[in-house]
């Protein structure tokens, strides 16, 4: 770049120094002065002599534009700080969310101390929970009434703050889903714990547990699950107030599924304990879900309804397609 500025100057000199030759080489005495119409000089500034060397001025910069100083780490460390923190608020609202478990009533599924993760994306597309699933949700009806409030530790305050956990003000619990909208829920004795009537095989219940609980508190129920609504139950199953054990709330023990905040869906913490939480088997048995033909067929209507509109349009677009090609 600079060469090419030194050859259109020298151009511009040829033009000045015309029809008065001189030796390029002519010395000049010491102390010399020259004006502004003598040869040596020119008229437009200084002479090639004064003038700066072609390399002079970096590659790609104009000469005389002062360099661009890189911005210091502690004038960019506040600007990173808050791309992380937007980077966690928008992670805790849409995508995955920590939860510490502070209490027993999911043993042996889950520790005291453990963390998890919650999905909390799947229910911005209308996924629904689902039976067998561990799921997160808000206090219906004060199920947390008289229970002493978690004491976070400094890495739990701190997680809490950037909204990567929740805040030990929050009022969430964790349970598996049992029944959802429309299923009968029912326990006899010390069980099995039936759903619309077909006994579930449970291998999560604590060990030492029976499914269902023989006492006239709630442990003996027969329910039916409300649209909109989920039953829940804990894995230790003599140590835990859910479903069973709120029956009088407003809710009559069920949970909104407006107030699910997620699906657990990963054990993290601590790394010994890592894995995942998936659906048991038993709930993938034949017959368990009372889906009636009447309902599968209202599920299939809408898709049928708009085949048959559909149908006679495309029938009539081929036909005008024939009739043209035929023209």
């Amino acid at each position: 770049m600079g060469d090419v500025a030194v050859g259109a100057r020298s151009g511009h000199d040829g033009e000045e120094h015309r029809g008065h030759p001189v030796e390029a080489n002519a010395p000049v005495p010491d102390g010399a002065m020259t004006s502004g119409n003598d040869p040596a000089g020119g008229q437009d500034g200084p002479g090639e002599e004064q003038r700066p060397p072609a390399g002079a001025a970096d590659a790609g910069e104009p000469a005389g534009r002062p360099k661009k100083q890189p911005r210091s780490f502690w004038k960019e460390l506040p600007i990173l700080v808050v791309i992380a923190l937007v980077l966690a608020l928008l992670i805790k609202t849409f995508l995955v969310q920590a939860f510490s478990i502070p209490s027993a009533s999911m043993q042996n599924t889950l520790q005291v101390g453990d963390r998890v993760l919650v999905d909390k994306l799947t229910p911005w597309f209308g996924s629904q929970p689902e039976r067998g699933e561990v799921v997160v949700f808000h206090d219906p009806d004060d199920w947390l009434a008289g229970e002493p409030a978690p004491t976070p530790n400094a890495v739990q305050q701190v997680l809490s703050w950037i909204g990567l956990m929740p805040s030990a003000n929050e009022k969430d619990l964790i349970k598996r889903v049992i029944g959802v909208g429309g299923d009968t829920v029912q326990c006899k004795g010390t069980g099995p714990l039936l759903v619309n009537n077909k006994p579930l095989n449970e291998p999560y219940v604590y060990p030492g547990n029976t499914p269902c609980t023989d006492d006239d508190l709630g442990g003996q129920f027969k329910v039916k699950v409300p649209k909109g609504y989920i039953w829940v139950m804990g894995d230790h199953r003599q140590n835990s107030r859910d479903s069973r054990y709120n029956q009088s709330d407003k809710h009559h023990g069920m949970v909104p599924v407006d107030d699910v905040v997620g699906r657990a869906i990963v054990k993290a913490w601590p790394i010994t304990r890592w894995g995942t939480l998936p659906v048991p088997d038993t709930f993938d048995q034949p017959g368990l879900s009372q889906q009636s033909s009447a309902s599968a067929a209202l599920t299939v209507a809408p898709e049928g309804v708009a085949f048959a509109a559909v149908l006679p349009v495309a029938v009539w677009r081929r036909r005008r397609a024939v009739k043209s090609q035929r023209d």
